[in-house]
């Protein structure tokens, strides 16, 4: 399905390619585009420059610009990735993400903006707001160094 403009409501798709995506209440297995918007739309794999997803779930998602709104989706990629109120395990950002009032499992980009939000780990190099992360910096080296000596004691207790 290939066409500049499509504007589709409830149906069940396979595959979806155009310029510019307009999707309601709908699922579809792969979406790939320029401007994608989708409203409460189940998907596998979204794929485009700028893509706006509202009440939707994904497993993953891959654009320039990223903006979910009460959102699921397993892994979030972009350029400036925005979520606001969703929840992701991975987000991953070339230049900026916005985290407000969402659980995110980890994050990472150059520039980070939370607002009440949770995370499980946060790397980057300007982080700002209101943030609860589980594992810091300082948590992390520890775990490291705890796992490599186990490591190294169960190779030890190996070689007897």
């Amino acid at each position: 399905m290939s066409r500049n403009k499509l504007d589709i409501e409830s149906r069940h798709l396979d595959i979806v390619e155009a310029e510019f995506i307009n999707i309601r209440q709908s699922t579809v297995r792969a979406i790939e585009g320029g401007h994608v918007e989708l409203q409460q739309v189940g998907s596998v794999s979204i794929e485009g420059e700028r893509i706006e997803v509202t009440q939707g779930a994904a497993v993953v998602m891959k654009g320039d610009n990223l903006s979910l709104n009460q959102c699921v989706g397993f892994v979030a990629t972009g350029g400036v990735t925005n979520l606001n109120f969703s929840a992701a395990p991975l987000a991953v950002s070339v230049e900026e993400t916005n985290v407000n009032k969402s659980a995110v499992g980890v994050v990472a980009a150059k520039n980070i903006t939370s607002n009440n939000s949770t995370t499980l780990l946060m790397v980057g190099q300007n982080i700002s707001g209101n943030v609860t992360t589980l594992i810091d910096w300082r948590s992390a080296a520890a775990i490291t160094a705890v796992a490599g000596g186990i490591f190294g004691l169960f190779s030890l207790l190996k070689r007897k």
